[in-house]
């Protein structure tokens, strides 16, 4: 372990100030919440897709994903992502999932 003397911080550059760093920490935290939210939510839909249970276990599946989609876009609107129609489209989000979301 390294001792550094205060205003030594390797995340600051010469005229930084302590408000920037900050800055830049809070967009690492959004960045990986979001690459967290987009795992989870790729999980579940992968997990929907290939569900062969009963009826009860797929509509709890289908809760569940519902949840990890919606806090997906709401981390993705956290970032300034706003528009989700290619993500939709990519991911092939469930028509069943979107409709408990509101957006169709």
């Amino acid at each position: 372990m390294s001792l550094r003397l205060p205003g030594q911080n390797s995340l600051t550059a010469p005229g930084q100030t302590g408000v920037d760093v900050l800055d830049y920490e809070l967009r690492a935290e959004k960045a990986a919440s979001l690459g967290r939210a987009g795992y989870y939510a790729e999980r579940h839909l992968d997990l929907l897709r290939t569900y062969q249970g009963d009826a009860e276990g797929r509509a709890l599946l289908l809760r569940k994903t519902t949840e990890a989609v919606y806090a997906w876009f709401i981390q993705r609107e956290l970032c300034g992502l706003r528009r989700h129609e290619s993500l939709i489209r990519e991911y092939a989000i469930p028509g069943e999932v979107l409709a408990r979301l509101g957006a169709r």
